[in-house]
């Protein structure tokens, strides 16, 4: 039900929005037979997406790799190149957030807990 409401909440504000439209500069899309494709496109506001892919192997699954850019407020501008094939989607971004090292050191408290978990187990193998 929460989710519903903010749901609700975010399309009404995007709608009340004012949009900006751009004119877009390219639109390239090439589509042959045999399920490969490719597509490119850039509008006038720097957005720029290009793809490509094609199926491969028995199951016909669908390889593909891309680029995804646009500016940011900041004046930056964001990329995100990704490939999507037997493997999942390997997104790769210096925007994405990245995990800490594993292995990680282990707190003290996590390996006392353990060792007393481990005594335990003993004790009552004993009894």
């Amino acid at each position: 039900m929460k989710f519903m409401i903010i749901a609700s909440c975010l399309l009404a504000v995007a709608i009340a929005a004012p949009h900006e439209s751009a004119e877009i500069l390219r639109d390239d899309r090439v589509n042959p037979q045999g399920g490969a494709y490719s597509f490119d496109f850039e509008t006038e506001n720097g957005i720029r997406r290009s793809e490509g892919g094609q199926s491969q192997g028995e199951a016909q699954a669908v390889n593909s790799a891309g680029e995804i850019s646009y500016p940011l407020p900041n004046g930056e501008t964001f990329i995100l190149k990704f490939v999507a094939n037997e493997n999942g989607y390997q997104p790769e971004s210096p925007y994405l957030p990245v995990a800490p090292a594993f292995p990680h050191p282990i707190p003290q408290f996590v390996l006392d807990q353990i060792a007393f978990a481990d005594k335990q187990r003993q004790e009552r193998a004993r009894n």
